[in-house]
């Protein structure tokens, strides 16, 4: 699972979607635009649904190439649909586009795991849209001044039946949620995978621990900053793309791009001077911090 908000609303998402349409339309393999037949079936599709209104849009791939391919292509898929859609279809205006890659129950036969599904509803069930998706409309007070109690850990459910559980630190999230304009945080214990701004597995829930400050303090602005050790120049620009890693993560969960900025800062910053004498020191160096420009 790689994003608990996105995970969270689909699996609620799915709950509802037996009260709702679906069509599906499949793509040649490594292919992100529709073949011949297919296009024609969602211009059919398109010209019989001009009144009936679009929910959400999914994408998804077989289990060929790799994962961070598949991400992307299923992307792809979804943007080229909406592309073929919008201004044709009405839109929910809420409406989400969710994909997948390779990561859902897949099919044993790959064609039918090549596809992107289009949820939908009928025009005579518009009356009932809030009702078939679940949405209760309510005002809820908020007390800006009471304490924000944190969750301790986070667990999931996985694609393959299995769980995935986050332990988080409570206490570095209220620092955040509780810090002033000016103030900056290091990330404890957040590392990527040698070389690369893929963060390691068992550090994802420091991405998450950011994820849910930012929900429950909507006043919250922040920079992400990275920085490096070792090396003196920062020749692939390693830190800001481990920085716009965690941007992207927290964008792709809902967070606001104007409460979001990243800057990387490759070993101009460092804690220890260069060369570092060990490697605490070096762990030192190599952080991302959390500037709060607003809160």
């Amino acid at each position: 699972m790689k994003q608990v908000f996105i995970c969270f609303l689909y699996f609620i998402f799915a709950s509802s979607v037996f009260a709702q349409e679906q069509f599906d339309v499949y793509f040649d393999s490594n292919k992100f635009e529709l073949n011949t037949q297919e296009n024609e079936k969602l211009n059919h599709w398109i010209s019989e649904n001009k009144n009936n209104k679009i929910l959400a849009i999914q994408g998804f791939t077989d289990e060929d190439g790799t994962s961070s391919f598949n991400d992307t292509l299923a992307q792809k898929r979804v943007d080229y649909i909406f592309q073929n859609i919008k201004n044709k279809i009405k839109i929910r205006e809420d409406f989400k586009t969710r994909s997948f890659g390779e990561s859902f129950n897949q099919s044993i036969h790959k064609a039918e795991n090549r596809k992107v599904i289009i949820f939908y509803i009928l025009e005579k069930d518009l009356s009932l849209e809030e009702e078939i998706l679940g949405i209760k409309k309510e005002v809820v007070a908020v007390d800006v001044k009471s304490e924000i109690v944190y969750p301790e850990k986070l667990v999931f459910d996985n694609p393959n039946g299995t769980k995935s559980e986050f332990k988080l630190d409570r206490v570095f999230m209220k620092k955040v949620g509780e810090a002033k304009p000016g103030e900056k945080l290091k990330i404890e214990n957040l590392n990527f995978i040698i070389n690369t701004f893929a963060v390691m597995n068992e550090s994802r829930g420091k991405m998450y621990e950011l994820l849910l400050v930012l929900q429950k303090n909507p006043k919250l602005k922040i920079e992400i900053q990275g920085h490096l050790c070792c090396m003196l120049a920062d020749r692939n620009d390693l830190s800001t793309q481990r920085a716009k890693a965690i941007y992207n993560f927290l964008v792709i969960n809902e967070i606001s791009k104007s409460r979001l900025a990243y800057k990387g800062f490759g070993s101009n910053q460092p804690i220890y001077p260069l060369p570092e004498k060990d490697e605490n020191e070096r762990a030192a160096n190599r952080r991302v911090e959390i500037l709060i420009l607003e809160n």
